[in-house]
């Protein structure tokens, strides 16, 4: 069963940075399985939400760039959609390495919030259906919830349909 926290709790860079920009929003922790297949399906069963709700974050190369991709963990990423919305040509999924160094996030707590370095970030447009949504708060077991409309302003990014399924 998730936990949930107060604004203020949770102390990564995701909550670090929500708070600094005047978010409201709610942390909810719960027992990570390292044995889980999918972090996606762990985090919507834990926290007893629809998996079209809890999104996950997945970082691309669009024409070479780094590019992040917020899309439901219910789905997939349509990597041509994902290069179109942000004017490129083709995209490939980033070595999971240079994401993980990139982003200051390890792989399955990768948050769209508080990166290292500010990539350019799409946000699945079903997102903005929901009032709340959830995405990591930076590590494996810690999801934040917040408005899709904050989200997106928070990370400066746009929004389109780059989810599939």
């Amino acid at each position: 069963m998730a936990k949930k926290a107060k604004s203020g709790s949770g102390g990564t860079p995701a909550t670090v940075a929500l708070n600094a920009a005047g978010v409201p929003f709610t942390v909810h922790a719960y027992e990570h399985d390292p044995a889980a297949a999918s972090y996606g399906e762990e985090a919507w069963r834990a926290l007893g939400v629809a998996p079209e709700r809890v999104f996950k974050t997945l970082v691309a190369e669009v024409d070479g760039a780094l590019t992040v991709a917020v899309v439901p963990v219910a789905g997939s990423l349509d990597l041509k959609a994902l290069a179109a919305a942000v004017g490129g040509k083709r995209a490939v999924m980033a070595d999971p390495a240079v994401a993980e160094r990139t982003t200051g996030y390890v792989r399955g707590g990768i948050s769209p919030l508080g990166q290292r370095k500010r990539l350019a970030t799409v946000v699945d447009a079903s997102a903005l259906g929901h009032p709340t949504v959830f995405v990591s708060a930076g590590r494996r077991g810690l999801e934040v919830e917040l408005a899709a409309g904050d989200l997106v302003r928070v990370t400066g990014a746009s929004t389109a349909p780059i989810g599939r399924g």
